[in-house]
């Protein structure tokens, strides 16, 4: 066991330990939590009822967590010292432990670490960040018909520009740098032409690689198995049109994946369409079936008739016959979509997606929209999940001037402890406190930020008291 230095563990329970990328779970998991800055004070208490609880009515006594309070943020300062953001006890814990759970947390003022969200990503390489969007029946919301966006984002957490690879503009490094890409990097390079970075221009890198998109993407396809009927399909999501080399890179390194290590239960879209094709029209030529998923087809150059006739049969000579006659219609459908008319379509053709893949910025990006349209980041859970490591957490800020006063909504905290029991295979506690949450929402039982959207508004409850009314709704 690790020493601690100003930490006890808990005298009884069990580290959960990794195989292969997945924990192993006792029935008396050791998990550490961090309370979080600002409303913290109310909303952790509140989700640690809800979890307790469940887990009592699921399990009877069989199982249960023994929870284990650790230090970070400003309540890690009071106790570490000054700027101890994020003590060396915290990081041990969750190294011994594996999964953790946490309220927000205030970004530190000042230099060292800009984020400590994105320095526990880091730090313990929690490559996927995982957000389920969905509606619960009675939430407000701007949108007509919310119930119809059910869809788990998939934002890769440790590179892209979230890496911090930039240089301010008075940095003589940047400096250095922007005149080194002028005078040399960019004359070698033909395809450049005459652009040049403009002086005193601030200078970030983009690293987006074939490892850490490939990792990412295999976990987003394992989810969708587990899903049902039309469910199973994962959307590469991208700016492949503008960012060739990263974004484009990563839907080409994703259909990769797809297409290799799953092959046998993956289909791509236009693979779908191609078989689909001659399903409809038993005898349907090569040449007609290009036709129909290449538009223009008619109007191309003969070498690029070529390539489409090409893959119209490679397609069918690889898979015609394991993924032909329909079978492709139960398997996990892969495509990607350019990430701009990804924001349109979760708006207004939400029930065709399920799982999106993305990258980092554009995952940050995607999640809040989407956590929008079905009722706000007050009921948005969130995860970081790696292969030795997992923390769950609140997606809103710290709200300090709410702090202590009972009324914020628990909600994202608790939909996040949520995630953390289905991760832990405690599904039977998990579906209790989705069916208290749903129920006290229909109930109208909610904190004021849900309250005063409602019509005719409604009597809003406390933080605890909306955990009470869960727990008091666990079974319908």
């Amino acid at each position: 066991m690790a020493t601690y230095e100003k930490l006890t563990v808990p005298a009884s329970g069990t580290a959960i330990r990794f195989e292969g990328g997945q924990p192993i779970v006792p029935n008396d998991p050791i998990i550490p939590f961090i309370r979080g800055d600002g409303t913290g004070v109310d909303i952790w208490p509140a989700t640690q009822r809800v979890l307790d609880a469940a887990v009592a009515k699921a399990y009877g006594g069989e199982r249960r967590i023994e929870w284990f309070k650790v230090y970070a943020g400003d309540e890690a300062c009071e106790l570490y010292g000054t700027y101890q953001y994020l003590p060396q006890d915290t990081l041990t814990a969750i190294e011994e432990f594996g999964v953790a759970i946490k309220g927000p947390l205030t970004t530190p003022i000042g230099g060292g670490i800009r984020s400590l969200n994105v320095a526990l990503r880091q730090i313990f390489d929690l490559y996927c960040c995982v957000r389920p969007c969905r509606y619960y029946d009675g939430t407000p919301s701007p949108h007509k018909r919310p119930q119809d966006l059910d869809v788990v984002v998939y934002r890769e957490n440790t590179e892209d520009i979230y890496m911090g690879i930039e240089w301010e503009a008075s940095d003589p490094v940047c400096i250095e740098l922007i005149a080194h890409l002028n005078d040399t990097v960019i004359p070698a390079n033909g395809k450049l032409g005459k652009r040049r970075i403009p002086e005193g221009a601030g200078i970030g890198i983009k690293p987006v690689s074939k490892a850490g998109t490939q990792r990412h993407v295999r976990k987003a396809i394992r989810h969708a198995l587990g899903l049902e009927g039309a469910k199973r399909h994962v959307t590469l999501v991208h700016k492949g049109n503008i960012m060739k080399f990263t974004e484009g890179a990563f839907r080409d390194w994703g259909y990769e994946v797809a297409t290799t290590e799953f092959r046998d239960q993956c289909i791509t879209e236009r693979e779908s369409w191609i078989l689909g094709n001659l399903e409809e029209k038993p005898g349907l030529s090569i040449e007609d079936n290009a036709r129909l998923i290449e538009p223009g087809y008619d109007s191309l150059t003969p070498e690029k008739k070529a390539a489409v006739d090409a893959e119209v049969t490679a397609v069918l000579d690889a898979i015609g016959t394991s993924h032909g006659g329909g079978q492709w219609k139960q398997m996990v459908m892969v495509d990607d979509r350019i990430a701009d008319s990804i924001f349109q379509q979760i708006q207004t053709r939400p029930q065709e997606y399920s799982v999106l893949c993305t990258l980092n910025l554009n995952g940050d990006y995607i999640s809040d929209a989407a956590a929008a349209v079905v009722g706000g980041l007050g009921m948005a859970p969130g995860a970081n999940i790696g292969d030795n490591a997992a923390i769950f957490e609140a997606t809103h800020g710290t709200a300090p001037k709410h702090a202590g006063l009972d009324r914020i909504n628990p909600g994202s905290v608790i939909l996040s402890g949520v995630m953390m029991l289905e991760y832990m295979g405690w599904q039977e506690a998990a579906d209790l406190i989705t069916q208290g949450i749903s129920a006290a929402i229909a109930n109208k039982e909610v904190t004021y930020d849900l309250a005063r959207l409602m019509e005719p508004r409604a009597e809003s409850v406390s933080c605890s008291g909306f955990a009470e009314a869960v727990v008091r709704h666990f079974g319908g």
